[in-house]
């Protein structure tokens, strides 16, 4: 079953302030600006081909983060892109990576879910649709070799996420090799997530994380958009308190 042993996972040696972070009850650093991205409006629906010079993205109203997921450190040559549009039906997302090299399941396919995904090279997105409840949001994630994960997550019951939810996501990936930039193109259903249609002006909780590099949580670069109010070396993503806001933009 998926985040059994997560390793990400705030553990009872992180003692109480951990215990509110998995609960949901953790509030950013109020000297950092809260973070917000702008989801333009897309006149028409396509599918995802990982091609991110068409007009929907070069219009797109970007964000970039570098920042250690749980440190100081920031990794510069690393910093990744992230853009969003949105249709009535449809949320789509956006990723730029550079890399050095890439770290990815061998010899695998891609029509079924990669459980422990994170383990490797990754992008996520944590989206939560209801403000009013930040223990409850979806966790999508795509690997450079198109591999795939996506989890309902709610932190008030055990296990956290349900293993049997599935939003049929569809998602893309190219690659740079001159320039050495990986891209993920993701389009998500929001009935999938319990949103009938998506409305201009609308407002929910969003994070972005990457994965990147060989090792363990340890040594590898885990970085975060919104800042993780705890940061532990090998602790969690998991901490809605660190999620800023995706704003759905006024229709084109």
């Amino acid at each position: 079953m998926k985040y059994q042993t997560r390793r990400r996972f705030l553990y009872a040696a992180m003692g109480a302030a951990a215990g509110s972070a998995i609960e949901g009850q953790c509030v950013a650093d109020l000297k950092t600006p809260p973070s917000m991205i702008v989801s333009n409006h897309s006149n028409g629906d396509s599918k995802p081909d990982g091609n991110l010079k068409k007009a929907m993205w070069s219009a797109a109203k970007p964000v970039w983060f570098d920042q250690a997921a749980f440190s100081d450190a920031r990794y510069r040559e690393f910093k990744t892109k992230v853009a969003s549009c949105w249709s009535a039906q449809f949320l789509y997302l956006a990723f730029w990576c550079p890399y050095e090299t890439l770290t990815v399941y061998q010899g695998e396919g891609t029509e079924a879910e990669r459980d422990r995904l994170w383990e490797r090279d990754v992008v996520e997105a944590f989206i939560g649709p209801d403000p009013q409840t930040p223990s409850h949001y979806y966790e999508f994630e795509i690997a450079p070799n198109n591999q795939w994960l996506d989890t309902e997550i709610d932190l008030t019951r055990k296990p956290i996420n349900d293993a049997g939810w599935n939003s049929g996501f569809e998602h893309a990936i190219r690659f740079d090799g001159e320039k050495r930039v990986w891209t993920a193109e993701m389009r998500i259903p929001v009935r999938s997530m319990g949103i009938e249609a998506i409305h201009e002006g609308m407002e929910w909780k969003i994070n972005f994380y990457r994965c990147d590099g060989p090792g363990d949580d340890l040594t590898r670069r885990m970085m975060s958009w919104g800042r993780l109010p705890v940061r532990v070396p090998g602790g969690t993503y998991h901490q809605p308190g660190s999620f800023g806001t995706l704003h759905f933009g006024s229709r084109s």
